[in-house]
């Protein structure tokens, strides 16, 4: 350690240049983590009061993002120096060392860039979204009535679009149970059918008496079949209607 001690520089011996490097990385996380806990602690209730008052909007970060990345800058050039100086040291085992130190330095100052990078996008984009906000507001202090009445012409058509939901699906509904009954009804009329034939073939009737009723079974199936056409038709144009 004390070879590594007596290394230096123009800015200074190895060890203090590491130290001030620490003290940069603390000091600089340190202020990260205060925007952010800003950051998270800041509600949209307070961003529309600001607007609401008539205050122009400013960004009081902007400053304090500045010297943090002239800070992580700072310590960077730090490291190129303090890199310099390790690779001028004889012993390995004190070369490695600090190697070490000086890597892992540089690494804390490339996480905290991209972190406070991060940060200043996300800011940057919620600062556009209160500007934008600011100037609905403008526009509509200025024309009050012709807002009002855009939100009035949406919320009728919401809810226009609720009842005719309902009414589509009431119409949907009562037409899947008259379908279901039609289909009880002939499943019925296909067992009473069975039944009448059993009972004319036990009496013997004439082939003459059978030929009518089937007639008259291929009528009422007509009948039936032309009742369910009308359903669906009616069905089609409520659809249609209600769109």
């Amino acid at each position: 350690m004390a070879i590594s001690v007596e290394v230096a520089g123009g800015g200074g011996t190895l060890s203090e240049l590491y130290q001030s490097c620490r003290r940069l990385l603390l000091k600089t996380r340190d202020g990260l983590e205060r925007l952010e806990r800003f950051e998270y602690a800041s509600s949209s209730s307070s961003s529309s009061s600001l607007l609401s008052s008539g205050t122009t909007v400013s960004d009081p970060s902007e400053k304090s993002v500045e010297g943090l990345r002239k800070d992580v800058s700072q310590i960077q050039s730090l490291c190129s120096e303090m890199e310099r100086l390790w690779r001028s040291i004889s012993a390995k085992s004190q070369r490695d060392l600090w190697k070490r130190k000086v890597e892992q330095v540089a690494e804390e100052a490339d996480s905290l860039k991209e972190s406070l990078d991060k940060y200043n996008l996300r800011h940057q984009r919620q600062m556009q979204e209160v500007r934008e906000r600011e100037e609905l507001l403008g526009r509509v202090s200025g024309d009050s009535s012709h807002v009002l009445r855009i939100f009035d012409d949406e919320a009728q058509a919401m809810q226009s679009a609720r009842s005719s939901s309902r009414m589509l699906e009431e119409t949907l509904a009562t037409g899947a149970a008259i379908l279901s009954k039609y289909s009880e009804q002939r499943d019925r009329l296909k067992g009473a059918q069975r039944k009448a034939l059993d009972v004319l073939n036990t009496l013997g009737l004439s082939n003459s008496v059978m030929r009518l009723i089937e007639k008259r079974n291929r009528v009422d199936r007509w009948i039936k079949y032309a009742g369910m056409i009308l359903t669906i038709l009616v069905l089609i144009f409520v659809l249609k209607w209600t769109r």
